[in-house]
């Protein structure tokens, strides 16, 4: 499909997640109403079994009595207070999406921010606003999205960043093998491990995502090297098969729309241009007709 051919940074993703699971998955759509009063339907990311905010009421954020959780409202007010100028439809409402998943991710009592969730969300995010308008406003908006869930973008970036060199440095056999290793991403592996086999890791889509963003550095496509790592990692493989299903499922439908908008700007770029055209016309024809005495 033309829009799937587009989307620069897809074509490294769907194959690949492809090639694990051999098939697609029906999940539940929103309708996204861009400004041309079309509708598309876009797959939503959401949580397993969740279709919109007012669904999560039975799955509240579990936090220790002595903290201060704030609401999904504080969290949106936040972002808002940190970045007030407008954002396109097709990107905010993915934004805004983001936003009330990892609010509730975040402060779950079981959560503990770890890399390969801060490199999942950050895959996510430079996917979701691959052509971005406005260039440097692609990383305001994040460091916006970050604070305002009261953790540090810089982190997320940093953290993205090492484990991809490090997965670039491993092969299909070496990279699920880090139980040998003493290295920091190593020891972050480790940690993980360890938790989720005392039942004390919050596993999250963020985090299939990046289990996945460290395959394909890697260059480890092979289902086995998957299921291994998730074996090492203490994790479900069929989660994470599910949540990468979605996830592809959700750059897809995300293209369709962009590719929507595109078509749409063309559009008005166009008829803005007829009307400049057309007015300048009149005043020109004006200025010949001779003025009434």
């Amino acid at each position: 499909m033309a829009a799937l051919q587009s989307f620069s940074s897809l074509q490294s993703v769907c194959p690949s997640v492809e090639g694990w699971r051999g098939g697609t998955r029906s999940i539940d759509s929103c309708k996204l109403k861009l400004s041309t009063g079309n509708e598309v339907f876009m797959s939503s990311f959401h949580m397993r079994g969740i279709t919109n905010a007012s669904s999560y009421r039975p799955l509240r954020c579990v936090a220790a009595a002595t903290q201060n959780v704030p609401t999904v409202s504080d969290t949106k007010s936040a972002f808002l207070s940190k970045y007030n100028r407008p954002i396109p439809s097709v990107y905010n409402n993915v934004i805004q999406e983001l936003l009330v998943q990892q609010h509730l991710m975040r402060y779950n009592q079981t959560y503990k921010y770890d890399a390969v969730f801060g490199l999942g969300f950050v895959t996510v995010y430079d996917q979701l606003m691959d052509g971005y308008p406005g260039g440097a406003e692609k990383e305001t908006i994040f460091k916006a999205h970050i604070e305002a869930l009261k953790e540090d973008p810089e982190q997320y970036r940093k953290d993205a960043k090492m484990l991809e060199e490090w997965a670039s440095s491993k092969t299909s056999e070496t990279v699920a093998s880090f139980k040998s290793g003493d290295g920091e991403v190593e020891n972050i592996l480790k940690d993980i491990s360890d938790r989720a086999s005392e039942g004390k890791f919050h596993y999250s889509r963020f985090f299939a995502i990046g289990l996945f963003r460290i395959l394909e550095r890697a260059n480890a496509t092979d289902p086995t090297v998957l299921e291994k790592l998730c074996q090492e990692l203490n994790v479900s493989k069929l989660s994470v098969d599910r949540d990468l299903d979605t996830y592809r499922n959700l750059l897809s439908k995300l293209v369709q729309a962009k590719e929507l908008l595109k078509e749409y700007v063309e559009r008005e770029k166009a008829k803005q241009a007829q009307r400049e055209a057309s007015s300048k016309s009149s005043e020109a024809v004006a200025k010949m007709e001779p003025s009434s005495s």
